[in-house]
């Protein structure tokens, strides 16, 4: 089977109302490093966003730190179960980890919120580096 690890435009939140809807209305998962708010979606297409508050550090710290949410969502990605509005937000303590880090965190609390699908093979840094499985 053949799974794609890309994360394109279509798949993100972008407009400000998507982002308020999901930190409004959203459940929320809490792990050591990344905190996770999802709502069904109201079109039923996944997507995803992420965040780091303007108070966790400077202007090239909170970039980092999207870039490791990004590439932690994108591994996931191909799992998570359709429908839902996800919003990952790295806490204070995951500025300095790395993005394996990151994403053991990310994976655990996905899963323990019930969002991805039952063929998931499991947390795996090096799934893309495959291609099939």
């Amino acid at each position: 089977m053949r799974v794609s690890f890309v994360y394109p435009s279509h798949d993100r939140l972008k407009k400000g109302w998507q982002f308020d809807l999901v930190f409004r209305t959203g459940r929320r998962e809490s792990g050591a490093l990344v905190r996770l708010l999802f709502v069904e979606a109201p079109d039923g297409k996944t997507r995803f966003g992420v965040a780091v508050g303007k108070q966790q550090g400077s202007s090239p710290v909170r970039s980092r730190g999207k870039r490791v949410l990004r590439e932690s969502l994108r591994r996931l990605r191909p799992w998570v179960r359709d429908g839902f509005w996800a919003v990952c937000t790295l806490k204070s303590a995951g500025l300095d980890k790395n993005a394996r880090a990151v994403y053991m965190d990310m994976a655990r609390m996905f899963l323990r919120a019930g969002l991805m699908a039952r063929d998931w093979p499991g947390p795996d840094w090096h799934v893309d580096r495959r291609g099939t499985l």
